[in-house]
């Protein structure tokens, strides 16, 4: 398994890296809206459709996203609608964890299978929009919920329920606990701060998600925007794993062995690339 988990990691970084580093945006936002509609195909399968109709979803979501490219939406200040989606995830992910797994199947499909490819859309349009912005900006919000959900990993191994002795979602993931969760928001809040400290000493090509709101506002405020989104991230990967257990799953697919599917990956951001776009557009 470990073995499988590197040599996917490195073909995806080879892959991946090239294009995040390249002097146009386009490469990367062509080879995510790829992955975005393989996530779409994704979907469909664990909300109980055929291969015809997953394959069809992912198809919308890839046709979807070349016509906001066709409009211009890529690099086009969208605040209405950021301001729209950051309301529908922190209510709707609200919402969805409140009713639990059960709740799930009670949602009509037709509805499911909409929410899902817009939520896919819009997260691919977010982070195509990231890219435009600068490498600095993308990598630091994405970043972000790496740093979260690394620090929740290690501080949940360290202190379990030692402290706060009822789990986070027990039902909907089990292993993860409320220290976790702080753990990773304290791993967030440092890891910001030195990224705002190193934009002020070395040209790190465009500002970053940090700078920009310590600038536009304050630096108390954009550290209250961190733990905001790590927490937020936890929201998309709880709203995941609610999914794959309504539906019996482990995995979302095997496309990326060792590392299971691409939504597995993708989970976390999913929210928080459109909180960003948010954020920063108010």
């Amino acid at each position: 398994m470990l073995k499988q988990r590197v040599i996917t990691a490195v073909l995806l970084l080879a892959v991946l890296l090239p294009a995040l580093f390249n002097a146009s945006p386009l490469p990367f936002c062509a080879l995510a809206l790829l992955l975005i509609s393989a996530g779409g195909w994704e979907w469909g399968r664990l909300n109980g459709c055929g291969p015809g109709l997953s394959w069809l979803i992912g198809v919308l979501c890839f046709v979807a996203g070349l016509l906001a490219w066709q409009f211009g939406w890529l690099n086009l200040a969208l605040p209405w609608l950021w301001s729209g989606v950051g309301a529908a995830w922190v209510l709707g992910g609200a919402w969805l964890l409140q009713r639990g797994v059960a709740g799930w199947p009670l949602v009509p499909r037709a509805l499911r299978l909409l929410i899902g490819a817009m939520a896919l859309w819009l997260a691919w349009l977010a982070l195509a929009q990231a890219r435009y912005m600068g490498v600095n900006f993308l990598l630091s919000v994405m970043v972000l919920v790496w740093v979260a959900d690394i620090g929740a990993y290690f501080a949940g191994k360290a202190f379990g329920t030692r402290f706060i002795r009822r789990k986070l979602a027990a039902s909907i993931s089990p292993g993860k606990s409320w220290e976790g969760v702080l753990g990773g928001m304290a791993g967030a809040l440092l890891m910001a701060l030195a990224w705002t400290l190193l934009d002020r000493s070395v040209a790190t090509g465009g500002a970053s998600f940090y700078t920009t709101l310590a600038e536009r506002h304050s630096v108390p405020l954009m550290l209250l925007v961190v733990l905001f989104m790590a927490a937020m991230s936890v929201v998309g990967d709880l709203v995941e794993s609610l999914v794959k257990r309504s539906a019996g799953a482990k995995d979302s697919s095997a496309l990326l062995p060792g590392h299971g599917g691409v939504l597995d990956r993708l989970d976390a951001l999913i929210p928080t690339l459109p909180l960003a776009m948010m954020l920063v557009s108010l």
